[in-house]
């Protein structure tokens, strides 16, 4: 991480450089004035720092704002109301796999919104039972 450090003829940095240079454009701290030192003896003027500024606010432009996969969360209960409209029976499923959907939108959304680094814990949901008790068409129906 840079050091932050700034370079001038009487504050030459912790490598004591006399001479140092841009690591961009090449030109010397008398050229181009004050130099910001990184790690390793790397220096990036004040012209260099506003171009990569300019580049950056360029290519934001040109994307966008990235589109938000969708505005609100929906409850455990209006998807336990979607699940009602296509399966019968099985409450404790569609109860179980609500909660686990909504949960799961709620960790896309925070994903979107964040650039920190909590992370919001995952869980799976194994669905056991026999053969035509509903487990594909309760996947089928979440998905849509």
């Amino acid at each position: 991480m840079p050091s932050g450090r700034e370079f001038t003829p009487t504050n030459r940095g912790s490598g004591g450089k006399k001479n140092a240079n841009c690591s961009f454009c090449r030109k010397s701290y008398r050229e181009v004035g004050p130099l910001v030192e990184g790690p390793d003896d790397v220096y990036i003027c004040g012209e260099c720092i506003e171009l990569c500024q300019s580049i950056l606010e360029q290519e934001h432009r040109r994307r966008g704002d990235p589109a938000r996969l969708f505005t609100n969360v929906p409850t455990p209960r209006e998807i336990v109301a979607h699940l009602e409209t296509y399966v019968i029976g099985q409450e404790h499923a569609k109860k179980t796999l609500a909660v686990a959907v909504h949960n799961h939108y709620k960790r896309l959304m925070h994903c979107e919104e964040s650039d920190d680094d909590v992370e919001l814990e995952k869980s799976n949901i194994m669905m056991i039972g026999p053969t035509g008790c509903g487990k594909t068409l309760l996947a089928r129906t979440l998905a849509r």
